[in-house]
C-alpha cells in the first residue's frame, strides 16, 4: 500500500455564518461548528483511505475565540497520522476579517476516524508520510496522544506507553 502524504488529504471548506447558526449573542453554535469540523474529518479520511469511514472520537476541541454572525469561516482538516485502520485528523478553523481579509485561527480539533469495509468491518489503511515541519510535529504528537487515550480506557499498561515515558525520561 502506497504512503500518501497529509496535503492528498487535505480538506478546506469554507462557508457564512448565517443568523439560523448562532445562539443569542450571536455567535456560531458549538455544534454548528463541530458538525462542520465532522464533515471536513471525514473527507479528510477518505481521501486518505479511500473507504467508508467513521467517526471514533473527538479528541480534542478548544473553542479559543467565538465566531460571529457573518463571518467567513474556513475549516481545514488533514491527516495527521495513520495507523492500522485508523486516522488522526487534525482540524484548523479560521475566521476571515471581512473588511481587510486577514485570517486569524479561531479554533483547532482532533478527531479520529476508522475506515471501515462494506459491511463496516474496520480495514487496513495506507501509511501517512509527513513532508513539513508542521506535518511532522502533529505526526510524532499523534502516537503520543493515541498511546495516552489507550491508557486512560485501560487499553495500555502505562509502562507499554514508550513514547509517554520518553517525554518524562531523559
Amino acid at each position: 500500500m502506497r504512503a500518501k502524504t497529509p496535503s492528498e488529504s487535505r480538506t478546506v471548506m469554507t462557508d457564512l455564518v448565517l443568523p439560523s447558526e448562532t445562539n443569542p449573542l450571536n455567535n456560531l453554535f458549538g455544534g454548528e461548528l463541530l458538525a462542520r469540523m465532522d464533515r471536513a474529518a471525514s473527507i479528510s479520511a477518505r481521501r486518505h483511505s479511500r473507504r467508508i469511514t467513521v467517526t471514533a472520537s473527538v479528541n480534542h476541541v478548544a473553542f479559543n475565540r467565538a465566531v460571529p454572525l457573518g463571518s467567513v469561516v474556513t475549516v481545514e482538516a488533514a491527516v495527521s497520522r495513520a495507523f492500522n485502520t485508523s486516522m488522526e485528523i487534525f482540524i484548523d478553523v479560521w475566521i476571515e476579517d471581512r473588511f481587510t481579509g486577514e485570517r486569524t485561527k479561531a479554533n483547532e480539533a482532533i478527531y479520529t476516524f476508522v475506515a471501515v469495509d462494506d459491511t463496516g468491518k474496520p480495514t487496513e489503511v495506507p501509511p501517512l508520510e509527513p513532508e513539513t515541519d508542521l506535518e511532522k510535529e502533529r505526526y510524532a504528537a499523534a502516537l503520543r496522544r493515541k498511546q495516552l487515550s489507550l491508557v486512560l480506557a485501560g487499553k495500555l499498561k502505562p509502562s507499554d506507553a514508550t513514547e509517554l515515558k520518553a517525554l518524562f525520561t531523559s
